[in-house]
């Protein structure tokens, strides 16, 4: 028989849950179910900021049940859009509520806090001071959320018998405990305590049919399995034991594994597993990895796995609000295995990622790519994320089946390639030849090409690998350069011909190709019959030749106009690298080629994107200058790359050449002029200078100076000189393996 309802619990009451993502929605739903017996007026809602950037509407309906709210709750807002989009409201709404709970968030919506008696706007005096201490210190680096967590628990016991504004305190606290722990029972009992403490007016009576249990503990540090007995553990041994061919390292985030929201990691751990690995998937409580990696990920002194994947889409060290990248490589630089870091998308649906030419919010590309690159992560790639259904947003996270299994291939190849004797090694070494048909094979910029890539391959076989190393840079060069291109008549050695009846049926996107450049094999580095792979092979070394990109008078048509694609040649060049010459990575060889500026997202790749689909899962090298990390930035997010910098050369005073020494030689004429110099001479000179001038471009030819404006002209002209003459420029080129020129 259903239990009748007392007038007190037929009051109704709202409590609105304002946060940045939808990750606790499951949760609340089902918090939300478990307190309807008690409460059966309850309306709880729940509204997520990143939810608002897309729909106007969503953002009005937040704002709108801020406004009725009883009691409401606001935590993990930072982001300056999300706290502009409802200060004011929440501002507003502060001092007709029953209670209002900010936490977790910016400095100006914490402050907002009113719990009875305890406002954040107090002076941060007695019990309100123990607030400071769990903000830890960004500096140093040492581990302080675990340490931060010990106080959070203590502080509420520590609490319990000092009356007045104390007990509002210790609310607070308890607070922090139920939502960081945010279980569905933790979720419901923070709700129960709200009530129970704050309830007011009409709804007073509803305190007296709740009680709220106190948090229930879950590890800092644990593991999740979605086959694990409980799903959460905290000892390796209880995972499922499978998986040969390596061990990687997962890290998750402890919020999501609580919320029972981890279908998207569930969707990683079988695609690893489908490929033979072992998976060891791991959180740790607060946003600092390392003591989930100084537990997990290690074992008697060594490390215990051959990669870690981050699927937390935050920094290793202090996620979203801060980076402790100095911390960070620390703790990787002892690991020494790679460390990559996907991501979901937050701010958007997966389908509106996919329709996007952008890919990532600009929100996320900072959040999830840019602050993990300081870290040293590598291969940023989406992995899953929030999906429409019928038109409906749905809360609950799941993963990208196509996106999940790339990243899998990756970590594979990556594992694959550490775990591999290096004399069965084979690597793919790509020169670039920009422009095209102009002499420029194996250039780049500030990089003597040749000398260094005999001193690679050098290292490469006294480090074991198998490689046939030519004995000079000349004898390099010409096996590449010369070879057999007198008898195809090419401007290289061709290593192999791919006919057009193996790129018909082996290339997957044969007809995008062809809609942009005809029949295969095309026209571009092709024999009419088939296209041509230029390059050479040492040993297990392939140096092969990137091919030219189809557009070299406007290279910037293959960014900006995305339904563009790589010729028939560009595209066979790399299926030859990874499929018939058997590459386990890839190097690019110097300042750049064309595959990272290949049509697609500009960052958080999909399938359909040509520098996704053209790597592939092979493990990406990538020599880089020092000195242009904004167009490296591009190689990492859009090839996968690993860079490994090499410096720039000396540099040396430009001097002047040519027009510039004549110049130069009349202003010193000029300024040596006598002042009873004949004013027909004058002129003659000031006449020679303007015309000295203008053929170097720094001034006009015409008009022709007055004399009052001639010493102020050639004033400037003679700053403009000593710039140029004095301007640092590089001075010859980097040899890799060779210490600079002094």
């Amino acid at each position: 028989m259903p239990k009748r309802i007392s007038a007190a619990e037929a009051v109704p009451i709202r409590v609105v849950v304002v946060t940045m993502d939808s990750h606790l929605a499951g949760a609340m739903e089902r918090a939300h179910a478990a307190l309807r017996p008690e409460l059966p007026s309850l309306d709880l809602v729940m509204h997520a900021a990143d939810e608002w950037g897309n729909d106007p509407a969503m953002l009005q309906a937040c704002r709108d049940d801020i406004a009725r709210g009883d009691i409401v709750i606001a935590a993990m807002l930072f982001l300056d859009e999300h706290i502009r989009a409802v200060h004011d409201a929440l501002l507003a709404r502060r001092e007709s509520c029953d209670a209002m709970l900010c936490c977790l968030s910016a400095g100006e919506i914490v402050r907002l806090t009113r719990l009875g008696r305890f406002s954040m706007t107090d002076a941060a005096s007695g019990p309100i001071a123990l607030l400071k201490r769990l903000r830890g210190s960004k500096s140093g680096g040492g581990s302080s959320g675990e340490g931060q967590m010990r106080m959070l628990r203590q502080l509420p016991r520590l609490l319990r018998f000092i009356p007045g504004t104390a007990q509002d305190v210790r609310a607070y606290f308890l607070a922090l405990q139920y939502w960081l722990a945010g279980s569905e029972e933790n979720l419901a009992n923070l709700v129960r305590m709200m009530v129970e403490r704050y309830a007011a007016g009409a709804r007073q009576a509803l305190a007296g049919s709740v009680r709220a249990a106190p948090p229930r503990p879950y590890p800092d540090t644990g593991l999740y399995h979605p086959r694990a007995a409980g799903r959460v553990v905290e000892r390796v041994e209880a995972l499922p034991a499978r998986g040969a061919s390596g061990t990687v390292g997962l890290l998750l985030m402890r919020s999501y594994v609580l919320a029972g929201n981890t279908a998207h990691y569930d969707g990683v751990i079988a695609a690893l597993e489908a490929r033979g690995l072992r998976v060891v998937p791991a959180f740790a409580s607060g946003l600092d990895a390392r003591p989930a990696i100084e537990r997990y990920f290690w074992r008697d002194g060594a490390p215990a796995v051959d990669a870690v994947l981050s699927l937390t889409g935050f920094s290793l060290v202090g996620g979203p609000a801060y980076n402790d990248a100095r911390a960070a490589e620390t703790t990787l630089a002892a690991l020494d295995v790679p460390y990559l870091a996907a991501h979901p998308v937050e701010f958007q649906t997966l389908e509106q990622w996919d329709a996007s030419p952008c890919g990532l919010t600009p929100v996320e590309a900072t959040m999830m790519v840019a602050i993990p690159e300081l870290d040293g992560a590598i291969c940023p790639m989406t992995f899953g994320g929030r999906s429409e259904a019928e038109g409906e947003r749905r809360r609950t996270m799941a993963a990208h089946a196509e996106r999940a299994a790339m990243l899998a291939d990756r970590v594979s190849r990556l594992v694959a390639l550490r775990r591999t004797a290096r004399g069965e090694r084979k690597l793919a070494i790509v020169l670039f030849n920009f422009p095209p048909n102009a002499g420029a094979t194996g250039t780049a910029a500030y990089l003597s090409v040749f000398a260094s890539l005999l001193n690679t391959l050098r290292a490469l076989r006294d480090g074991g690998w198998r490689v046939e190393v030519p004995d000079t840079e000349e004898a390099l060069r010409r096996r590449i350069i010369e070879g057999n291109a007198s008898v195809f008549g090419t401007p290289a050695n061709v290593a192999a011909r791919v006919p057009a009846d193996t790129l018909l049926r082996r290339e997957r996107w044969i007809g995008e190709i062809e809609r942009h450049w005809g029949p295969a094999p095309g026209r571009h580095q092709s024999d009419g019959g088939a296209v041509l792979v230029f390059g050479e092979t040492f040993g297990n070394v392939f140096v092969g030749i990137q091919p030219a990109f189809g557009v070299e008078g406007d290279p910037m048509r293959l960014l900006f106009e995305h339904s563009f694609a790589p010729t028939h040649a560009f595209a066979a060049f790399y299926r030859y690298v990874r499929e018939t010459f058997g590459a386990d990575a890839v190097l690019h060889f110097g300042t750049h080629g064309a595959l990272e500026f290949m049509p697609g997202k500009q960052v958080g790749l999909s399938g359909k994107c040509w520098p996704d689909r053209l790597i592939g899962d092979l493990p990406n090298f990538y020599l880089y200058a020092s000195n242009n990390p904004s167009e490296g930035a591009l190689a990492k997010r859009r090839a996968g790359a690993a860079l490994i910098s090499y410096l720039t050369p000396p540099v040396a005073h430009a001097g002047l050449y040519r027009g510039l020494l004549d110049l130069k030689a009349s202003l010193d004429r000029w300024r040596a002029l006598d002042p009873a110099t004949a004013a027909g001479q004058v002129a003659a000179l000031a006449g020679l200078v303007q015309a000295q001038a203008a053929a170097v471009d720094l001034a006009p030819a015409e008009p022709v100076w007055e004399p009052e404006e001639r010493a102020a002209a050639i004033a400037r002209i003679v700053e403009a000189v000593y710039e140029l003459e004095s301007t640092l420029i590089p001075h010859g080129l980097h040899v890799i393996g060779a210490p600079p020129d002094t």
